[in-house]
């Protein structure tokens, strides 16, 4: 799906227009390498995370699961700087569960994409109400975005806070505040 080719020539000449010489020695192989690490950086724009989400495992436990500290890395679709943090996600099953590694997993197919952190969060908590149908899912995420670090306003170690709530946890204050208190 990813043009290595092409990303190699827009690099060229991305070096040439900010005056750098593309063919310096500390250079020369710097538009292989982007590309090469845009094939990483953006390998979610190929995949459905549904498919992490599909093998699902009978539980009668229907009590809330909680994954947190799930660390991601993405990049802003606005400024194509890097934005990384964590990620928690809770659900309360109907009668299946998925396999722990994929609630990390459906995180990583959605950071790996040009993004927003809003659009993220929704994303995934759409994609586990879907895939998992379960009674109700709360993702949060809390990340820094290097584009209000090192540019625009510069103010490192501001952290930004999103959330999602589907299904029971819409209007059940009780298990917000337990989803809250479990990822301090």
């Amino acid at each position: 799906m990813i043009d290595e080719k092409k990303i190699e020539q827009a690099v060229r000449l991305f070096l040439e227009g900010i005056g750098e010489d593309a063919d310096r020695e500390g250079l020369a192989e710097t538009p292989r390498r982007i590309s090469t690490m845009c094939s990483e950086l953006f390998a979610g724009l190929g995949q459905d995370a549904g498919e992490h989400l599909a093998r699902t495992f009978q539980a009668d436990n229907n009590e809330m699961v909680l994954e947190r500290d799930i660390t991601f890395y993405s990049v802003c679709e606005h400024h194509f700087l890097p934005f990384y943090g964590k990620a928690h996600i809770a659900y309360i099953p109907d009668g299946k569960v998925v396999g722990i590694s994929k609630l990390a997993r459906t995180v990583e197919v959605y950071a790996r994409r040009p993004q927003i952190q809003e659009q993220m969060t929704a994303q995934i908590a759409d994609d586990i109400m879907k895939n998992l149908k379960p009674k109700g899912v709360m993702v949060m995420i809390e990340a820094e975005h290097m584009c209000m670090t090192m540019r625009g306003v510069k103010k490192p170690g501001t952290t930004t806070v999103t959330h999602v709530c589907r299904g029971e946890f819409e209007n059940n204050e009780s298990l917000k505040n337990t989803f809250f208190h479990f990822i301090r």
